[in-house]
């Protein structure tokens, strides 16, 4: 299910079609007044550098075995989350909808504005700060990109972030990997 059919976003749930559901409980409500105004772009993989295992899945759904990884001890208690998620071969997995507040951005602010999970979607690629993402990634990721700006027209290059942007010092994700130019591009 995550590579097949078109993208379409539910405007009622906030539930794309076209990926893999795998509800998060990591997750609450907006705060009143607070809508989509932001993408948050992350990376992850785990263990740190290792693709196409189920840890990911794991670490968003609180079923992570701190003892499986050394890694795993000091993050499987952690309730975090993301909207989506893009795997190395473009399969998109979903764990909130996209009108909940999903747990990614941590302490961050974008603008002076402080608490970017209340108004931010959240995505994480499969990778690292320094392996080059794939085509397919890239693909899908501004595929996502464009359903969101349909749903949420103010959605510009400009709210297009890194978590590097909105939680500097802390987080350098996406990375010198990614090409943001190549995005907007795409996105476009």
């Amino acid at each position: 299910m995550g590579l097949s059919g078109r993208l379409w976003l539910s405007p009622t749930t906030g539930w794309l079609s076209g990926v893999t559901r795998v509800p998060s409980p990591n997750f609450d409500a907006r705060p009143a007044g607070s809508g989509v105004e932001l993408v948050v772009i992350h990376n992850i993989s785990l263990p740190p550098g290792v693709f196409g295992g189920r840890d990911v899945r794991r670490l968003f759904t609180n079923t992570l075995d701190p003892a499986a990884h050394p890694y795993f001890r000091d993050i499987a208690d952690r309730p975090v989350s993301a909207h989506l998620f893009v795997g190395r071969s473009g399969a998109v997995t979903q764990f909130v909808s996209v009108h909940e507040r999903a747990w990614h951005a941590g302490s961050s602010s974008f603008r002076g504005r402080p608490g970017c999970n209340d108004f931010s979607v959240g995505i994480e690629l499969e990778g690292t700060d320094d392996i080059p993402y794939t085509d397919s990634q890239y693909g899908r990721l501004a595929a996502i990109i464009r359903l969101l700006r349909r749903r949420w027209p103010g959605l510009s290059d400009e709210y297009l972030v890194g978590h590097s942007d909105v939680a500097p010092g802390r987080k350098t994700d996406p990375g010198a990997a990614f090409e943001w130019e190549r995005l907007r591009r795409l996105s476009a």
